[in-house]
């Protein structure tokens, strides 16, 4: 038995951050496909997730990525109030160098084998043209073109959510759901981050920006030259006078040595796994800092690709995504309440949706939520 199961298991039966109901590993020699398929829940109904391709350094290293995104996406899932539960798939390598249109359809293979389980998107490393390719040996593919009977780009709705969720911090903290006047630091300006400078602009704010690829920054600020540019993450934490701080980039953003140094109030941004480890939600907590759930604001993408199953709409999934701000309201007041940091008093309101999902009612059906 390799390491890797050996880690998979540990993990899934002996820990707390366990509890799939199905890890899948994929294998396609023939074009270079390795890939794994993490189910969390289907609680609420099919599993819903992006897929994410991406070097990793280990084989290890990707499933333990599959599993924490595809808890995550349970999560989020359940405060967006969607009839999905949680699923994430990774597909491994660099998507520069392997990812082939062969490659693709193999994938989209073992995600039509598991007969609807899962219903896979977007993620780091695939677009919609991606999911077009996908889409053709898989019907649960979302997130794909107009041209295709998809909605296109889901980063669109995820940065107007996060929106909606800076506005809700801004209303809880300083009584005022507007960011006119706040510094607002914004760490990747890629996907998501270029969409979420331009509302903040539009709403007054003074926005600061930072990213490890240049021709990013150089995007924003040519079409806006009043972005401030910080040097790195590191330096752009440190901004005096910053009032927001936005991960938008990968996850871990809030760990050990991020936390003692920042000088913003709040942080609301659009990456996923923003807490590097248990814990770190207290720490960020005792410094007097607002953290508004990352699985809460940034579901406006998850949003938008559940609702194309249906039928897409754009304003029905804007009105959807809108609420957003009273979710993150909600979440504060109930932390407030129970005397607990935001990341938990969410995390109480999806368990709970998730187990009432699971209840039988007198009549033998699951409770619906």
């Amino acid at each position: 038995m390799t390491d890797v199961t050996d880690g998979v298991l540990h993990t899934l039966f002996r820990t707390d951050q366990g509890g799939h109901e199905q890890v899948v590993l994929c294998q396609d020699r023939a074009t270079g496909l390795k890939a794994v398929i993490a189910i969390h829940s289907t609680a609420l109904g099919p599993a819903l997730g992006g897929t994410r391709f991406y070097p990793y350094a280990s084989e290890e290293e990707a499933v333990a990525d599959a599993l924490n995104l595809a808890r995550g996406m349970s999560y989020k899932n359940a405060m967006a109030g969607l009839g999905h539960g949680g699923g994430k798939a990774v597909i491994i390598g660099d998507p520069e160098r392997i990812k082939t249109e062969d490659l693709l359809l193999a994938y989209g293979r073992f995600v039509a084998s598991l007969g609807g389980r899962y219903v896979t998107a977007c993620d780091v490393g695939t677009y919609v043209a991606d999911m077009d390719v996908v889409a053709r040996e898989c019907a649960w593919t979302t997130g794909r073109s107009p041209e295709n009977g998809g909605a296109g780009d889901s980063s669109v709705l995820t940065a107007y959510g996060v929106f909606q969720g800076m506005r809700a911090s801004a209303q809880h903290l300083w009584g005022d759901p507007t960011l006119r006047g706040r510094k607002v630091g914004i760490a990747g300006v890629g996907k998501v981050g270029r969409y979420l400078v331009e509302h903040l602009l539009e709403d007054g704010a003074e926005v600061v920006i930072t990213d490890v690829r240049a021709d990013a920054v150089h995007r924003i600020t040519e079409a806006h030259p009043e972005v401030a540019v910080a040097a790195d993450t590191d330096a752009l934490i440190r901004t005096e006078g910053l009032d927001i701080y936005a991960p938008c980039a990968l996850g871990g953003a809030l760990n050990d040595d991020s936390v003692p140094v920042l000088t913003a109030k709040v942080v609301c941004g659009a990456a996923n796994n923003q807490l590097a480890h248990p814990g770190v939600e207290k720490d960020v907590a005792d410094r007097g800092i607002l953290y508004a759930p990352d699985y809460v604001v940034n579901a406006g993408g998850v949003i938008q690709v559940a609702d194309e199953l249906q039928g897409f709409d754009f304003d029905r999934c804007k009105a959807k995504a809108s609420k957003i701000f009273d979710t993150t309201l909600a979440i504060f007041a109930r932390a407030k309440e129970d005397g607990i940091p935001p990341a938990a008093a969410a995390d109480r309101i999806a368990e709970q949706r998730m187990a009432e999902a699971r209840t039988p009612t007198p009549s033998g059906e699951a409770a619906q939520v």
